[in-house]
């Protein structure tokens, strides 16, 4: 957990390296999803943050309680979104995409729960390949709103320790999504994901082509 106390930034990045989420039910089956995606949002200095202008309401306490703090809060009325509280005053980083490792069978039960009857049987890489996707597939419930991460029994993070440190040129750095009315704040590249996996929600194209650009010409300095 000593992930979550750095910059909201940071931690958005090195979320994606080995960090797991998981879901204790009430019968005692674990959910797991390893995190692919993530968004930062840098608090009161981000127009794009609930906590912009360091604006504090009864929705967004989380955000300016200590590092590792959840934070749940609806959108359109009906679904859910799961943050997590960092380092830095009312910062805090969106979970938006997991790639399923363990319990995919009552992930898509839970899911289905929540579609029109007759929908067609979702594939693992769409049962969390969105926020508000991953609430549903793992039951992350309102109630979970301004629960310490690090000590709760039904949710947490854990390290993956068979999986190795993702280079840092895997991890794409792009805008991030429904914050177009916030101006500048809406291009910063604050968006991070696993380049090339499946379960990613949105992928940016124009982002990659940057990062391969980069990348070859650090090559080519190195080389000469």
């Amino acid at each position: 957990m000593l992930v979550l106390l750095a910059s909201a930034k940071c931690v958005a990045k090195m979320l994606e390296c080995s960090e797991v989420l998981v879901r204790k039910l009430t019968d005692g089956t674990e959910l797991r999803g390893r995190v692919v995606e993530t968004e930062a949002y840098l608090g009161g200095e981000d127009k794009a943050s609930h906590s912009a202008g360091g604006k504090r309401t009864e929705r967004n306490t989380a955000m300016f309680m200590k590092p590792g703090t959840i934070y749940v809060y609806p959108i359109y009325g009906i679904y859910l979104c799961m943050n997590v509280s960092s380092q830095g005053e009312g910062a805090a980083v969106l979970l938006r995409s997991l790639e399923p490792l363990s319990g995919q069978d009552v992930m898509r039960g839970l899911r289905a729960a929540k579609r029109k009857a007759g929908a067609k049987n979702l594939k693992d890489k769409e049962l969390c390949n969105g926020p508000s996707k991953l609430c549903q597939a793992l039951d992350i419930q309102r109630c979970f709103d301004r629960r310490d991460l690090a000590t709760d029994t039904e949710v947490w993070l854990e390290r993956d320790l068979k999986r190795e440190t993702v280079p840092a040129g895997e991890v794409v750095s792009a805008h991030r999504i429904g914050v177009e009315s916030h101006g500048e704040w809406a291009t910063k590249p604050l968006r991070f994901y696993l380049r090339g996996h499946p379960c990613v929600s949105v992928l940016n194209r124009d982002a990659e082509r940057q990062m391969r650009s980069q990348s070859s010409n650090e090559t080519e300095k190195t080389v000469s």
